[in-house]
């Protein structure tokens, strides 16, 4: 699981959205898998402050993974069966931009390796190629969080691009659901979804190809 490193949206604190991690985390943890959290530049992660709104009680032994995390490094493209990417607004920043990761995820999927995102996780992959420079998401079924989710945010002035379209201009069919209805989809071993309401749903999901 790969965590963003980036803190700040305009003038607004950011980082990671914790369930995005933490649902995805405890449900990995039930069937008995190890988990490595790692983050674009290692140390603590940053938690978007309306992350932390409501009973989370269920994230804690998750968030206690990502007080001191280890930074991503080439090496993690070996030794692991599937990759997650959690989104959070950090992520648009950092993820797109962090050549390891892009290194690796395009490794992940030429090796045909489980890759499990959501919301703005999907921002990981849109640097990501095979090694004939073919985008991974073209002519893949890919969700994300969609160009209406960031307007209804009002912070389409404020990240790098919109998601929903720089996957579609990379040759995805994007597909999804309502704007904050849960919604996941499968494309061969890539398993994406759209917002943070749909972190089970892409989880368990995950879960079905690993075990398949």
């Amino acid at each position: 699981m790969v965590a963003t490193s980036h803190d700040k949206i305009g003038d607004q604190k950011t980082g990671l959205w914790l369930e995005e991690l933490a649902v995805p985390y405890n449900e990995f943890k039930k069937q008995g898998y190890d988990i490595k959290i790692a983050s674009i530049e290692g140390g603590e992660v940053p938690l978007d402050p309306s992350s932390l709104q409501g009973n989370i009680d269920e994230f804690e032994e998750a968030k206690t993974q990502l007080k001191d995390t280890p930074a991503l490094t080439r090496e993690d493209a070996h030794g692991y069966d599937a990759i997650f990417l959690p989104g959070g607004h950090g992520a648009v920043f950092d993820f797109p931009n962090s050549r390891n990761l892009q290194v690796v995820v395009s490794q992940f999927a030429q090796g045909d390796k489980v890759i499990g995102t959501v919301c703005h996780g999907p921002t990981g992959l849109v640097t990501a190629a095979y090694e004939d420079g073919t985008p991974i998401v073209k002519g893949k079924k890919v969700s994300a969080f969609t160009d209406s989710e960031e307007r209804e945010m009002k912070l389409t002035e404020e990240v790098p691009f919109l998601l929903e379209t720089r996957l579609r201009e990379l040759g995805a069919e994007f597909v999804n659901g309502d704007n904050w209805a849960d919604f996941a989809v499968v494309d061969g071993k890539l398993v994406t979804g759209q917002n943070p309401q749909s972190s089970h749903s892409v989880a368990r999901k995950v879960i079905e190809v690993l075990e398949s």
